[in-house]
């Protein structure tokens, strides 16, 4: 999004090859996925921890308690997926386009995110603490209490989406555009915008927060 001083983010440029249909039984910690297309596979609780996938495609894909921490996820498409409780701590996700996603509970803290589009679909719950995200577009989807707790944001846009009750505690914003969501909830971590930018809108909108946050009371 345009705007003076702020510098939007670089959107993932993801050209999947021609794919080869994934017909395994299931995930192998440390695995290594190149150039597969997984459709509609189930991999509730299973373990693929420290995998890489790369140039792959999971469409319709049951991620439930799946194990995937440590994963290295590059060039990659995830379309549809779905699952509660799923464990990404630590992974790394690379020019990734994650599309109409239905995820709650997602454990994304210490992760890594560069060159990550976030399109529609719904989030519940995402945990981010301490991750780094770099050049990542929230576009369309609505994110229900997603902790950015002590994360780096830089480059980050939220567009035509959705945030309710957000915490930045602690947080670092640098080049963040909140300007394009359509709702802007904020529960915790409200000094922590510095190197953010809002519309006078949600400056309206956030007032009550940020009365709180600096000890003003408010009285008719």
């Amino acid at each position: 999004m345009g705007g003076t001083g702020v510098k939007g983010a670089r959107r993932p440029e993801v050209r999947v090859p021609v794919l080869e249909r994934w017909e395994g039984g299931g995930l192998e910690p440390d695995g290594d996925y190149d150039g597969l297309e997984f459709r509609e596979a189930d991999f509730a609780g299973q373990d693929g921890g420290g995998a890489r996938f790369m140039d792959c495609v999971l469409t319709g894909c049951t991620l439930d308690e799946a194990r995937l921490s440590r994963v290295r996820v590059l060039d990659s498409v995830l379309a549809g997926v779905r699952g509660v409780g799923t464990d990404l701590a630590e992974a790394t996700l690379r020019d990734v386009e994650l599309t109409d996603a239905r995820l709650g509970g997602t454990r994304l803290h210490g992760a890594v995110l560069e060159r990550v589009l976030v399109r529609g679909g719904k989030i519940d719950f995402l945990n981010l603490r301490s991750a780094r995200l770099k050049d990542v577009v929230f576009e369309g989807c609505v994110l229900v209490e997603p902790d950015f707790g002590g994360a780096r944001l830089e480059r980050v846009e939220f567009v035509d989406c959705v945030l309710k009750d957000a915490d930045f505690s602690g947080a670092t914003l640098k080049d963040v555009d909140l300007r394009g969501a359509v709702s802007l909830g904020i529960a915790r971590g409200v000094d922590r915008l510095s190197g953010a930018v809002i519309s006078a809108g949600q400056l309206l909108d956030l007032a009550p927060v940020l009365a709180g946050e600096l000890g003003i009371r408010v009285e008719d």
